[in-house]
């Protein structure tokens, strides 16, 4: 099948499931946020190890979805914990909120942000945690310098990233090269403190803030 007649299938399946979505069709575009068998290749009890979280930490979900390490996160922080998911997707607001109330954890608050601006509150965070969403980020380097505000003394951000290994990161370019996130994040006010290469689809680095 010739490139271009994949490209059009996906284009029309990607309008689909948008007007499905649109009619309320949530577990589907739910399914489209987390992938199929993503557990196996995700490893998201070893990514929660590697990110140290202590009780009472607060974290921000960069795009959270449909909540995928959402209420790991919240595990992970416990009951003083604080887990701020932040998307932008009205729908998917609604889910977290629901999943929140149906399974008992206070200690996760869906926020809905804007496509330049998460809205979280100001130094309030010790990790803003994101996965697989820096692709999406329009003017990245703003973003994040916007986010320090959010951020500790001693705050990190995760940028969990596709490495674009994948055929449909390479097809669609729903990825980042490392050196272009390391040179963004440097470039928004961040130092890299350390990277996992575990992940086989992704990046995972770690980044502190420079100053305030």
């Amino acid at each position: 099948m010739p490139l271009s007649q994949i490209k059009r299938w996906f284009s029309l399946y990607g309008l689909l499931l948008s007007v499905a979505c649109g009619t309320g069709c949530g577990d589907i575009k739910r399914i489209s946020y987390e992938g199929f068998g993503r557990d196996g290749w995700q490893t998201p009890d070893k990514v929660i190890r590697s990110l140290e979280l202590e009780e009472g930490d607060r974290v921000a979900d960069l795009g959270a979805g449909g909540g995928y390490f959402t209420f790991r996160l919240a595990d992970a922080v416990g009951g003083g914990g604080k887990v701020y998911a932040a998307d932008i997707d009205s729908n998917m607001i609604e889910h977290l909120q629901q999943r929140a109330r149906d399974e008992g954890y206070p200690n996760v608050e869906a926020v809905r942000g804007d496509v330049d601006d998460p809205l979280l509150p100001e130094d309030s965070l010790d990790l803003v945690f994101t996965c697989n969403t820096y692709h999406h980020l329009p003017d990245r380097i703003a973003n994040f310098a916007r986010l320090k505000k959010s951020l500790r003394a001693g705050g990190r951000v995760v940028v969990i990233e596709f490495n674009g290994e994948g055929w449909f990161q390479k097809l669609f370019k729903h990825s980042t090269d490392a050196e272009v996130i390391r040179s963004e994040m440097q470039a928004a006010g961040y130092r890299q403190e350390r990277s996992y290469d575990y992940l086989p689809r992704q990046h995972f680095l770690v980044f502190s803030k420079v100053g305030p």
